[in-house]
């Protein structure tokens, strides 16, 4: 049956379609079975089984689809099953079959006579069950029946007999008879407590070829993907993000949100509020008073509180409750509350009142919270209330006490939105209705919420802010105030890298106060001063301003800038944070930091002290500096402000570059769910474990970095990933360039290249050495000579990066290691490949970058079979094969298992071999697929999230080479990946 084309495409069912598409083919092998899809109005149940029965059509089954429809208590008998069977009946290849079955041909024609009595009734569902059974003979067959919700009381009897009695059941031998499918769907949210359906589908789901398939709400990162796929033009980050909050999880939400971006100005789009309030409007009037208070609440309501509010007796509104609660409009929640099931439906109704209607219960609300105790607590809701029902200065004052309470309980992004909604109000409230204290006023409070900005991770909004705060500072201002807006200025630019303009509000905030008398104002902003001159290469002017600020903080015994002072001292100072001195230094600031309860400064150096061990190749004792760094974070509300950021960044590289790559990926996972937009390069380790993997995308989502204001960090990972994958796909003029481009971003303004310059160039040169020995061995020679040229280039710039200032100090192990690689390229592209440099690469990356240290073997083995070496070449290749394989890098290990063979080190790799590809945790996942477990059953029986599970399962099809994860067990029981069940266990593939 023909089937029209879909426009909304269909994303995140993966694991939903996987489970279908097993019955389905479990249905062809002659095994009958049944599903019920329960969800939500909305959630994609047509969508998801639509794009089911196209694959059934396209794998040659027999697709039969019929609707159910609300036509009130007056329901048409058999409505679609009539449907289905018409459409087969239109088919010419099924005439001798319904010829053969006369009692559906009058059920076709509409008489009813034949099925008034129960022999009738028998005799038609008998005809229908045997109908079935041999259009299932002719072609496997999939019956979709939708919104069984709707279905009437004869269309349910029968599908009752077909699922007991009929099509379902085996042969007196146990073995299966009919290959059919039977897929209905139902919306779980109409099935209130007195639903007819509702003890049909109890009983069925007991029937053992009966299955339950309940669609959830889609996942927040599959929504916005939906959200895009609609628009053709970009949509703004803030748009999708908001659609993404409203849609919560339902398709067809975010499509009506989606359509709804250019004409709605806000609220609930019409048309959506037409269906959300069709359920609203068939409660009584009582029902409806209540639904109307409890949305003025929100989205939750305490009991209690609504009852004050509606002013109804108890009886009443617990029967206006019990009936929104069948109609499952609200849900019960904890602690006595009740809650609307979607916020759209919330939405919904509040638009609906009335605007004094609306204001008079905003106030009384208002009122009710400000009249009981836990006043911090309920100070965003009153602030919310008074401001609905225009009481401003009671919801200004109620603001600022809820930014406190979010400042003291740790939630800089709650306490931000309470100071930006305070500063809104301030204009439109008399100066004598507004609070009054010290640090109550405009310029402090923006202040302030730039502070909670930068906290909650949100850099170029701090910088807003701050930039507001100094064009309200007046002329005959504090120049204490006007020094310090201007160096939190600077601070806050530093952080979104426009470092030039940072430098230039330091120094003017230091020239603002003098040095004598000393003041805490002029220490702190020496310690800015200090940090954007290092970033804008004004060594020795940061050097001897830290110097002198230390001396003025001890003076003044101001703990916390004593202890900022000294790491920036720990890391301008002689070799850096590397050295011993350093280290003693960055301790003695943490303790500092820590006694002036300073979580800033505390993090900024335990940053540091991890960042020195990561440089110094002691990669073991980075991770405690970065455990501790990353509670400290938690505990103080800070976990999105800068430094934890980039502590999650560093120890996912360093798990990364220790192996222990599985570990990278599940922490990435996790993070991934807490961090703010602006943090998304800190997952950037898992992108490189993806791409040694082989799996492509991961350079989509290096791209992705790119988006949007420019980040630092985000272009720095993003060049990695993109300059690895160019090279990995022969591509030296993309690798090269994307290199190059990089470089002239992330150089600073005093000319000096970032120090992943070595490392991007030896990642271009590895393709710019390939391109010029295939040029040489073809004959062109003024080619090669080209590509070598651009490999000096390359390698010179390499040398340059390595050593640092004036002095020439060179780079860590991990700069060295890469440079050592770059020279081994360069070696290669300019005259072919150079064994001894190639085994200095190898040994530089002894420091514990064992991936690297493999590639580096790889291209080690090549050059000794240039040289006839081939007992220490099989060494090199088989060392690399073992990390490849433990590593499950698929790419890697597909080039030195061709090199074994055309090189002849060894015997092919043997099936053990090959299965060892997948990682320890990937084969207990497999073992579980197989098992015929969903993601996040997999993630319940391994203890780790159903999203990482989900990661996992997506890394096993990619190295098993498989479209889905029927095909992928099918691929591993035929390597051998893993045995069988013993006959009678009763697990199987698909259990």
């Amino acid at each position: 049956m023909s089937h029209t084309s879909l426009t909304t495409p269909l994303i995140g069912r993966d694991e939903e379609l996987a489970r279908l598409s097993g019955l389905l083919e479990r249905a062809r092998g002659g095994e009958a079975r049944a599903v019920l899809v329960a969800g939500d109005a909305g959630v994609g149940k047509t969508r998801m089984l639509d794009e089911v029965a196209g694959q059934a059509a396209a794998a040659g089954m027999t697709v039969l689809t019929g609707h159910c429809v609300d036509l009130g208590d007056v329901g048409l008998p058999y409505l679609p099953f009539t449907e289905a069977l018409g459409v087969l009946a239109a088919d010419e290849r099924f005439a001798d079959v319904l010829a053969g079955h006369p009692v559906v041909d009058r059920l076709l024609g509409g008489g009813t006579d034949a099925v008034r009595d129960m022999g009738g009734r028998l005799r038609l569902f008998e005809g229908i069950a045997a109908l079935l059974a041999d259009v299932a003979d002719i072609a496997p067959l999939l019956l979709v029946l939708e919104d069984l919700h709707w279905a009437d009381q004869s269309s349910r009897d029968l599908l009752r007999f077909l699922l007991s009695r009929g099509i379902l059941q085996r042969s007196a031998g146990g073995a299966p008879t009919h290959r059919l499918a039977v897929f209905a769907s139902y919306r779980a949210d109409d099935l209130h407590r007195r639903h007819p359906l509702r003890p049909l589908l109890a009983e069925l789901v007991r029937l053992p070829a009966v299955e339950r398939l309940e669609l959830r709400p889609m996942a927040d990162v599959e929504v916005a993907r939906l959200v895009r796929a609609l628009e053709d033009r970009p949509l703004p980050d803030a748009t999708v993000r908001r659609i993404v909050e409203r849609a919560e999880g339902n398709a067809f939400y975010a499509e009506e949100l989606v359509a709804a971006t250019e004409t709605d100005v806000g609220g609930v789009p019409s048309g959506l509020a037409d269906v959300l309030l069709i359920r609203f409007e068939q409660l009584s009037e009582t029902a409806q008073q209540v639904l109307r208070t409890a949305a003025v609440a929100g989205r939750r309501v305490e009991h209690d509180l609504l009852r004050e509010a509606v002013g109804l007796p108890e009886d009443e509104l617990e029967s206006a409750l019990r009936e929104a609660v069948g109609r499952q409009l609200l849900t019960l929640g904890d602690g006595d509350t009740y809650a609307f099931r979607h916020a759209l439906a919330r939405e919904a109704v509040y638009a609906d009142l009335l605007p004094g209607e609306r204001g008079r219960l905003h106030g009384a609300f208002a009122r009710l919270l400000a009249g009981r105790g836990r006043r911090a607590e309920s100070a965003a809701e009153r602030a919310h209330h008074y401001r609905e029902s225009h009481d401003l200065p009671e919801a200004l004052a109620a603001s600022l006490e809820a930014a406190d309470h979010a400042q003291r309980v740790g939630a800089p992004a709650e306490e931000l939105r309470h100071l930006e909604a305070a500063l809104d109000l301030w204009s439109a409230v008399e100066a004598p209705a507004r609070p009054t204290g010290e640090g109550v006023d405009r310029v402090a409070l923006t202040l302030r919420a730039s502070a909670a900005a930068a906290h909650a991770g949100e850099a170029h909004r701090a910088v807003s802010l701050t930039r507001a705060a100094l064009a309200g500072i007046d002329q005959d201002a504090d120049s204490e105030l006007a020094a310090r807006v201007r160096y939190t200025l600077a601070g806050n630019l530093i952080t979104v890298d426009s470092l030039t303009a940072a430098y230039a509000y330091s120094s003017e905030a230091l020239a603002l106060i003098p040095a004598d008398p000393p003041s805490r104002t002029w220490v702190w902003a020496a310690a800015t001063h200090v940090l954007a001159a290092r970033q804008v290469g004004a060594h020795e002017t940061a050097l001897r301003v830290a110097r002198q600020a230390l001396a003025v903080a001890e003076q003044l015994d101001v703990a916390d800038a004593r202890a900022d002072l000294l790491v920036s001292l720990a890391v301008l100072e002689g070799g850096g944070r590397r050295t011993p001195e350093a280290r003693e230094r960055l301790r003695e600031a943490r303790e500092l930091a820590r006694s002036a309860g300073n979580a800033l400064v505390e993090l900024r150096a335990l940053f540091n002290l991890a960042i020195g061990c990561f440089e110094s190749g002691e990669l073991d004792e980075c991770l405690p500096w970065l455990t501790e760094g990353l509670d400290r974070a938690r505990r103080a509300g800070l976990r999105s402000s800068p430094y934890p950021l980039e502590m999650r960044y560093l120890r996912l590289l360093v798990l990364y570059t220790l192996g222990r790559w599985d570990e990278c990926v599940d922490a990435a996972t996790a993070d991934a769910e807490v961090l703010p937009a602006a943090g998304g390069y800190t997952v950037g380790p898992a992108l490189y474990v993806a791409l040694a993997r082989g799996d492509l995308t991961a350079a989509d989502r290096a791209r992705a970095l790119l988006e949007g204001p420019f980040d630092w960090m985000g272009t720095l990972i993003a060049a990695i990933v993109l300059t690895d994958a160019a090279a990995q796909q022969g591509e030296p003029e993309a690798a090269v360039e994307r290199m190059r481009s990089t470089v002239a971003a992330l150089t600073d303004d005093a000319g000096t290249p970032p120090d992943v310059t070595v490392r991007l160039a030896a990642l271009a040169l590895s393709a710019v050495a390939d391109r010029a020995a295939a040029l040489r061995r073809a004959g062109d020679e003024s080619g090669a000579r080209d590509w070598a040229a651009t490999a000096t280039e390359l390698r010179d710039l390499a040398r340059v990066t390595a050593v640092r200032g004036d002095e020439g100090t060179p780079q860590g192990p991990e700069g060295q290691a890469w440079l050592a690689r770059a020279e081994a390229e360069w070696a290669w592209a300019v005259a072919g490949p150079d064994a001894a440099a190639w085994a200095r690469a190898v040994e530089a990356f002894d420091f514990g970058d064992m991936y690297e240290r493999a590639r580096c073997q790889l291209r080690f083995a090549e050059a000794l079979l240039a040289e006839e070496r081939r007992e220490e070449a099989a060494v090199q290749a088989r060392a690399a094969r073992e990390t490849a394989v433990r590593f499950g890098a698929a790419p890697l290990l597909g080039r030195l298992d061709s090199l074994i063979r055309r090189g002849r080190l060894s015997d092919t790799a043997s099936a053990a071999d090959r299965a060892a590809i997948l990682t320890a945790r990937e084969q207990d996942v497999l073992r579980l697929l197989a098992l015929g477990r969903s993601n996040r059953q997999i993630g319940e029986e391994l203890f780790i999230s159903g999203k990482t599970a989900s990661v996992h399962v997506s890394n096993i099809l990619a190295k098993l080479g498989a479209a889905s994860r029927t095909e992928a067990v099918a691929v591993a029981y035929r390597q051998g990946l893993i045995a069988p069940e013993p006959s009678g266990s009763g697990r199987g593939v698909a259990s």
